[in-house]
């Protein structure tokens, strides 16, 4: 396939880059606007790669999507574009409407006016894949079942309620129109190359750099972790097996509380790293949560496990291990972001979306 990957500069996107140009024969046309959270270096080998293209553009600019489609003709659309940070989102949420909902739409206009040009055979095998996220639900109680494919939407922050009204966009252009997408749904992301205010390369550095690690509440807040690379897998198999019209909810079925994903990631570097100082859990400050933070995210992911034949291979101890070694080796791309995008300034609060 030649498939139309947008965001693929991003965390999640330039992940999927790297195993499709890994793993499989496909194709990529990359469309990104380049913000402040997309690197080209994540990319690796791709921008070498004759089967890869970037294209710096915005999916909510409607000559541009329309002429990527007209002259890149793919055989799938993979959306990964998104604003995405939860506290950002809080403090200002209008790139996170202009984004994630007029440029779902702008993308979803431009994908139905183009697939209604191909020819039958065509037609039947293009898809357009959605990748969304599990705050579209709401929280959990502790003794509520997790999230599946069949869970009420109930979103509670400016982000998650630009990602519902996206899905529900989504799903409705294929009620309507007939365009045969996919939905996919999954748990917080780490890996490689994530940008450094998000919770674990956050407290990575922070720690590394014997700088305070704030925390919100008092910790317990939960999340379920998955390795970026097992959800890229996940996210291909999607688009080239899934069902038009179908949900799958991606998970790992690894959840943690927030302060043991702290505590974890101080221990490995006491061990790889040692502080002269003393064990790095000193560094934890609990500060008063943000509003509206969502108690639990769980996802259960076994009816994709079964559709898809896969399942995440990482254990959360054998992924943040590995996580941290990664941002260990790689100081200068991580330094030079902070150098650059935050001068003087403490980066962020722990805080996992």
């Amino acid at each position: 396939m030649k498939i139309l990957l947008t965001g693929g500069c991003g965390f999640i996107g330039s992940a999927v880059c790297r195993h499709i140009l890994r793993a499989t024969n496909h194709d990529i046309v990359n469309v990104d606007k380049m913000t402040y959270a997309a690197s080209e270096a994540a990319l690796e080998e791709a921008s070498a790669n004759d089967r890869h293209v970037l294209i710096r553009a915005d999916i909510s600019d409607n000559s541009a999507m329309t002429a990527v489609f007209t002259e890149h003709r793919p055989d799938a659309v993979m959306n990964l574009a998104a604003e995405t940070h939860v506290d950002r989102a809080i403090d200002g949420p209008a790139p996170f409407i202009e984004t994630n909902i007029v440029g779902t739409y702008v993308l979803l206009e431009a994908a139905r006016n183009y697939w209604g040009r191909l020819g039958e055979s065509a037609k039947a095998q293009f898809r357009f894949h959605h990748i969304s996220t599990d705050e579209v639900f709401g929280q959990l109680t502790s003794e509520a079942s997790p999230f599946n494919e069949t869970t009420a939407y109930d979103p509670r922050s400016p982000y998650a309620a630009s990602k519902a009204a996206s899905d529900h966009l989504v799903r409705a252009w294929h009620h309507t129109y007939g365009l045969p997408i996919l939905v996919s749904n999954t748990a917080n992301n780490y890996g490689p190359w994530q940008f450094p205010e998000k919770l674990i390369p956050l407290v990575t550095l922070n720690a590394l750099e014997g700088k305070e690690l704030p925390v919100y509440g008092d910790g317990s807040n939960r999340r379920d972790w998955i390795y970026v690379e097992d959800h890229a897998e996940a996210l291909v198999r999607i688009v080239e097996r899934g069902k038009p019209g179908a949900t799958y909810c991606i998970g790992a079925r690894q959840p943690r509380r927030n302060i043991d994903v702290v505590r974890a990631i101080c221990a490995i570097l006491d061990e790889l790293r040692p502080d002269p100082a003393g064990p790095r859990e000193r560094l934890i400050r609990f500060v008063a949560d943000r509003p509206g933070h969502d108690f639990r995210y769980e996802i259960d992911p076994s009816a994709a496990e079964t559709a898809l034949t896969w399942r995440a291979s990482h254990t959360f101890e054998r992924g943040i291990r590995k996580t941290v070694g990664w941002y260990l080796r790689h100081r200068s791309w991580w330094q030079e972001i902070r150098a650059q995008r935050y001068p003087g300034e403490r980066l962020g609060l722990a805080s996992a979306s």
